[in-house]
């Protein structure tokens, strides 16, 4: 298997994508893996899996994983989902237990829409509601900082410390967009999750990019078209925006080639296309 590779601002995205197919994929900066469609070798050492749903191109391949995990040594990883889906995926690797006479052990974090999670070193995970048939969700991670309130800026660092010290609230937490993943899902997103547009990098599905297709299609099956990310071409304010998740329907060398032609120069100079330059789709 060849993984696809680009940089967005300071992130690395590595894995592999195929709407249907298979997707996981990891961001070393960030420790994470972002779904487990297939299991790849390399990612078996990262500490935190995030599932965004349990569709089988998303998730299937999550206890074949686990497997690598213990092949190399590892405990546990920390696995962030739906909460509506965490009974039914605890039973799933009791089962896989039971069938391989091997634990397939993992660390649940069920997330409700809304909720923010610690990662460490001021790192935090906040999770958001995509629109797709089944529980699903998106992932916002933020850096999280303390810093001097407007009012109090030029105050000398003796009298901050002695406000401090005395119980005085002098300071505000801020939190910097860095990465937001955001897949199967409808367009509808970008209007509920609005801070999408400021993620500093914004890794989002665009299953269908053949204008052959229409946004019709792409909505019947709870997906993102190419025009829909277009409309809204002029309020991305992101660094980077990694598009995946294409269909198989398209090569990859088309799916180049349609993203390039059709997107605004505005918007392409910040796009990274997640997808083989050439050949064909792995499989």
């Amino acid at each position: 298997m060849t993984l696809t590779e680009v940089q967005a601002g300071p992130y690395t995205v590595r894995g592999i994508s195929v709407g249907g197919v298979y997707t996981s994929l990891q961001v070393p900066e960030l420790d994470v893996v972002l779904d487990v469609g297939v299991p790849i070798r390399s990612f078996a050492g990262t500490e935190r899996i995030f599932l965004s749903h349990a569709h089988p191109d998303h998730a299937s391949a999550l206890g074949a994983l686990l497997g690598i995990r213990r092949l190399l040594g590892k405990g546990a990883p920390q696995l962030f989902l739906p909460a509506e889906i965490e009974p039914t995926v605890r039973e799933a690797l009791e089962v896989l237990s039971r069938l391989h006479h091997t634990p397939m052990e993992a660390r649940t974090v069920p997330m409700l829409p809304g909720d923010v999670q610690p990662l460490g070193q001021g790192l935090h995970v906040r999770a958001f509601r995509t629109h797709h048939p089944v529980p699903s969700l998106g992932y916002q991670f933020l850096r999280r900082v303390t810093k001097l309130r407007p009012e109090h800026l030029g105050m000398p660092p003796q009298e901050i410390a002695q406000r401090r010290k005395a119980g005085e609230d002098l300071f505000t937490e801020v939190d910097h967009l860095e990465l937001a993943y955001a897949t199967d899902t409808l367009a509808r997103v970008l209007e509920t999750e609005p801070m999408l547009f400021d993620s500093r990098v914004l890794v989002i599905e665009c299953t269908f990019v053949d204008p052959k297709r229409s946004v019709q299609d792409a909505r019947d099956r709870a997906h993102l078209h190419l025009d829909e990310l277009i409309a809204h071409a002029d309020r991305f304010r992101n660094e980077a925006l990694v598009l995946m998740h294409f269909s198989q329907s398209v090569g990859p060398e088309e799916v180049h080639a349609m993203i390039r032609e059709r997107l605004p120069a505005s918007l392409l100079e910040r796009v990274r296309i997640f997808a083989p330059d050439s050949g064909r789709w792995f499989g």
